[in-house]
C-alpha cells in the first residue's frame, strides 16, 4: 500500500524542514523547482517546440513556477511567464524567485514576462508546447474566484501538454471537488502523495501523478499516521487466495449466488460465471424455476438451483425457507444482481440479511435497494461486503449524489465504521473502506469498464475470493485490483472501446497469471 497524506500533513513538512532541519525556504523552493523540471523532461519524449508557458500565482506555488522558469531558460527553452497579480503582492521566497526570473528573462530575447490584466494577455501562450499551472497551492480551497476561473478555462482549451505544480488549480484537496479545475496531463505533487489527487476531481483532472522532492527525504512522513492508501500490484498478489495441494471442489470455496429475475436474467450469470473463474471450487445459482432454461444456457460450470417462483419470475420472502439449507452450506452468499425491486423481493433480502449474522455475504445491485433511506440501520451488517456505485450509496444514505461526492471519503468511512462492514464504492476509481476507518483507493482500471455487467462480474470475483480466503480485507483488495487490471489488459488488446463484461470473465485468469509472474 502507498500511504496518502492530507494537505495539512504535507504543509507541515515545510515547517519541519525550516524549523527543525534549518533548511531555508528558498532551498526548499529550489529543490521543488528542480524536481518539477526533471519530471516534465522525463515525461516528454519530444517537444513540438521548445516554448514553455508558466502561469504563476502570488504565493509559494507561484514561487515554484518562477524558479522553474529559470531552469527552463538556462536549458535553452523559450519561456513565457504570466504573473497573476502585481510584483508588490509577492512576498518572501516567491518574491526572491520572481526577481531572479525577471532579471534573467531579460537576457533571453525570445522569452518574456507578462502581468495578467485580461484574457488578452494569455495569447502569448498560444504557441507553447507545455503549459505549467503554478497558480494556487494546497492552501486554497472552495470554488475558484476570478481571475483564476477565467484563466483556467482559457488554459484548458489550449492544445499543449499541461502540467500542474503540486495540484491542479481549482481542486479542493480536502474533498477532491471543484467545478472549474485545471485539466493536467501531469501533476508533480511535492513532498508526498496527497489523497485528494487520487479520487473525485483529482482523479479526473490530475493526469499522471509524479512525486516531486523538496529535499527532506522520507523519514518525516514515515512517522505520520494515515488512513488513506493507494492499492499497489503487490497488494493484489499477496491477497490472492492460497491453493492447497489437497484441495477438492468443496474445500476450495463454496458460493451461493442469489440473483436474477425474468427482467434481468443476464446479471446472475455474469456473477455465477465469475465466481468459478476466480478459483472457487463450487457455485450454485439460485434462480426462478419458471425461467431456469434462460440461465442454464448461459451458465458455464455453476449448478442451477431452481426455486419455486409460481411463474412470477422473481424471488419472494417465502423462498428463504426453501434456500435455507444451501445458504448454510455456502461459505459465501452473493445476493442482488438482477433480482429486481418487487416488494416481495425486498422483503426476502431483508429477512435473509437478518438471518445471516455469521455468514460472509456480498450485497450488490437490487439487494442494496432494500437498504435505501437508512434501512441498513435496522440490520446487523458487521463483516458484510457491500458493493454500491455512487448513486446506490447515496440512496442508501438517503442523500443527494452531489452531497455524497463532495464528502466521499468522510461518508464512506463513517458508514463502514458505524456498520462494521466493508464498503466497496464502485467508480472511477473504486474505493474500499474497512471497519477501522481506512480507505484503499484502486490504482488500476480504465473507462472501458463503464459497461453493463462489470459490477456483476466484480461481485462474483469478490465472492469467489472470499470463499477461498480467511482474510476478508486482503481478498477484497486483491479482487478489486485484479478485476480492473483485467480491463487494462483487455484495453491493450482491444482498446477501451472493444471489450465487454464477458471478456473480463474470460480474461481474468490471465490477470492472475500476469500479477503472479510479476512477483514470483
Amino acid at each position: 500500500m502507498i500511504p496518502l497524506f492530507s494537505s495539512q500533513q504535507v504543509r507541515g513538512a515545510d515547517q519541519f524542514a525550516i524549523e527543525s532541519l534549518s533548511i531555508p525556504g528558498i532551498v526548499l523552493m529550489e529543490n521543488a523547482a528542480l524536481s518539477i523540471f526533471e519530471s516534465i523532461i522525463s515525461s516528454k519524449e519530444e517537444f513540438k517546440n521548445r516554448i514553455i508557458g508558466i502561469v504563476c500565482g502570488k504565493g509559494n506555488n507561484g514561487g515554484d513556477g518562477f524558479a522553474l522558469a529559470r531552469h527552463f531558460l538556462i536549458n535553452n527553452f523559450d519561456v513565457r511567464i504570466i504573473c497573476v497579480g502585481s510584483d508588490k503582492e509577492l512576498m518572501g521566497d516567491a518574491q526572491t524567485n520572481f526577481n531572479i526570473a525577471k532579471n534573467l528573462i531579460g537576457e533571453y530575447s525570445s522569452s518574456k514576462m507578462v502581468f495578467y490584466k485580461s484574457k488578452r494577455n494569455l495569447s502569448v501562450l498560444d504557441d507553447c508546447s507545455v503549459i505549467v499551472d503554478a497558480m494556487l497551492g494546497t492552501g486554497s480551497n472552495g470554488e475558484l474566484k476570478e481571475p483564476y476561473k477565467s484563466i483556467v478555462e482559457f488554459l484548458n482549451k489550449l492544445n499543449a501538454f499541461k502540467v500542474a505544480v503540486d495540484l491542479p488549480t481549482g481542486l479542493d484537496l480536502e474533498n477532491s471537488s471543484g467545478s472549474t479545475v485545471f485539466n493536467a496531463d501531469l501533476t508533480v505533487t511535492l513532498a508526498e502523495y496527497k489523497t485528494g489527487l487520487f479520487y473525485g476531481k483529482g482523479y479526473a483532472n490530475a493526469g499522471k501523478i509524479a512525486k516531486g522532492s523538496i529535499g527532506i527525504g522520507e523519514s518525516y512522513f514515515e512517522k505520520l499516521q494515515t488512513n488513506d492508501y493507494l492499492i499497489e500490484p503487490e497488494d493484489a498478489f499477496y491477497g490472492l487466495p492460497e491453493k492447497s495441494i489437497s484441495a477438492h471442489k468443496y474445500s476450495a470455496g463454496k458460493v451461493l449466488v442469489i440473483a436474477g429475475s425474468g427482467q434481468y436474467p443476464g446479471a446472475a450469470c455474469f456473477t455465477a460465471n465469475a465466481v468459478l473463474k476466480s478459483g472457487a471450487g463450487s457455485c450454485f445459482l439460485a434462480f426462478p424455476k419458471s425461467i431456469k432454461s434462460v440461465a442454464q444456457k448461459k451458465l458455464e460450470s455453476s449448478v442451477l438451483l431452481a426455486y419455486e417462483d409460481e411463474k412470477k419470475e422473481f424471488i419472494q420472502e417465502k423462498n428463504l425457507a426453501e434456500l435455507k439449507s444451501k445458504i448454510n452450506w455456502a461459505d459465501v452468499v452473493a445476493v442482488g444482481p438482477g433480482l429486481g425491486r418487487e416488494e416481495s423481493t425486498q422483503k426476502f433480502v431483508i429477512d435473509f440479511l437478518k438471518s445471516a449474522k455469521n455468514k460472509k455475504v456480498v450485497i450488490d445491485a437490487d439487494a442494496l435497494y432494500s437498504l435505501n433511506n437508512q434501512m441498513y440501520t435496522q440490520i446487523d451488517l458487521s463483516g458484510k461486503v457491500l458493493t454500491p456505485h455512487h448513486k446506490e450509496f447515496a440512496d442508501i444514505l438517503g442523500i443527494k449524489i452531489d452531497e455524497l461526492e463532495n464528502n466521499l471519503l468522510m461518508l464512506g468511512k463513517k458508514f463502514a465504521t458505524s456498520t462494521r462492514s466493508y464498503l466497496i464504492l464502485k467508480g472511477a476509481p473504486t474505493i474500499v473502506f474497512n471497519p477501522m476507518g481506512e480507505a484503499f483507493i484502486n490504482s488500476s482500471g480504465n473507462p472501458g469498464m463503464a459497461k453493463f455487467g462489470t459490477g456483476d462480474v466484480l461481485t462474483g470475483i469478490i465472492a469467489g475470493f472470499l470463499a477461498q480466503s480467511q482474510d476478508i480485507e486482503q481478498a477484497i483488495v486483491s479482487a478489486v485490483y485484479l478485476h480492473s487490471l483485467t480491463a487494462d489488459l483487455l484495453a491493450d488488446k482491444k482498446t477501451q472501446y472493444g471489450f465487454t463484461s464477458q471478456d473480463i470473465i474470460k480474461e481474468f485468469p490471465n490477470a492472475i497469471r500476469f500479477i503472479t509472474k510479476s512477483f514470483v
